[in-house]
């Protein structure tokens, strides 16, 4: 599958290692004085050790790599020591990749391998202004997760009537990362870019409840990326169904061939619904593919 994972510039990389102390999942290690990328099933690709590359070697690009593997990540690190797993847990929490959080946590417990929870980062304390302060890199590709709190009564915590129904961060679909939580097992939505600005009621009649990706199948480059994203989406994060909406004009019919792609190359199937937008913001025509 495509995905993002970094890359080091061999020619840059002075073989300082801070970025082999930075990845708490032990994806680099330093070989003939340089820094490599040992596995790509390491590599959570959320690029903690950019921040820590003193002379600019390491970037994030998207590439064939194999899918990353929290479960070997976290039973790797675990012979580290408690510092490590806090650290890692944490950074997992930062990017809000609270499946692959879970999964670290559920493995701990399966192993009966104790930690001191309490230094572990609060959901509670989770706010734009503490993601800013320790994300390291693209702040616009960095992941966030929007879906309200629930009580304890499993209701959602009350919103402003008018909020915004987007649940997740980023959106366009070079940047979004096919297996973040928020795509797990979810009813996700593709629109072209031009739906939201045509539809007065796109939130709350067509993004509520659903996870967003959003592409110009007309001025996007690498499309190719797109279905591969899509065909992960299907395969890897289990999505529910796939709505594309699209709108009357010709170019957007691309959209549905790289859906219609991605259906064919996986071998899990899902529901895939195609609505197409008028101009003036009415829906022409529903369909499923």
């Amino acid at each position: 599958m495509k995905r993002t994972v970094i890359k080091i510039n061999e020619d840059l990389c002075n073989g300082c290692g801070l970025c082999v102390s930075g990845c708490h999942e032990g994806a680099l290690q330093i070989i003939d004085d340089k820094a490599r990328l040992i596995s790509d099933l390491f590599c959570d690709g959320l690029g903690a050790c950019i921040g820590e590359c003193p002379v600019g070697a390491i970037e994030l690009i998207e590439r064939e790599a194999e899918p990353y593997d929290e479960v070997a990540v976290i039973e790797r690190i675990s012979l580290k020591g408690e510092v490590t797993i806090i650290a890692h847990l944490n950074h997992l929490y930062e990017h809000n990749e609270m499946t692959f959080y879970e999964q670290a946590l559920k493995w701990l417990e399966s192993q009966h391998i104790e930690i001191d929870k309490t230094k572990l980062k609060s959901s509670k304390k989770s706010n734009m202004e503490h993601e800013h302060k320790h994300f390291s890199g693209c702040p616009g590709s960095m992941a966030r997760d929007f879906r309200p709190a629930v009580q304890e009564t499993g209701t959602p915590v009350s919103q402003s009537k008018q909020a915004s129904e987007l649940k997740q961060w980023p959106v366009q679909m070079h940047l979004v990362n096919p297996s973040a939580s928020y795509f797990q097992n979810a009813d996700v939505l593709l629109a072209a870019d031009c739906v939201a600005f045509a539809m007065g009621n796109f939130h709350s009649d067509y993004l509520k409840n659903r996870s967003l990706a959003i592409a110009c199948p007309k001025l996007d480059n690498n499309k190719e990326i797109y279905v591969d994203k899509l065909t992960a989406m299907i395969e890897q994060a289990k999505i529910n169904t796939l709505t594309v909406m699209i709108m009357e004009v010709p170019c957007c019919g691309g959209l549905v061939q790289m859906a219609q792609a991605a259906v064919q190359r996986a071998s899990r199937k899902v529901p895939v619904k195609v609505i197409e937008v008028a101009l003036d913001g009415s829906i022409i025509n529903e369909s499923w593919l």
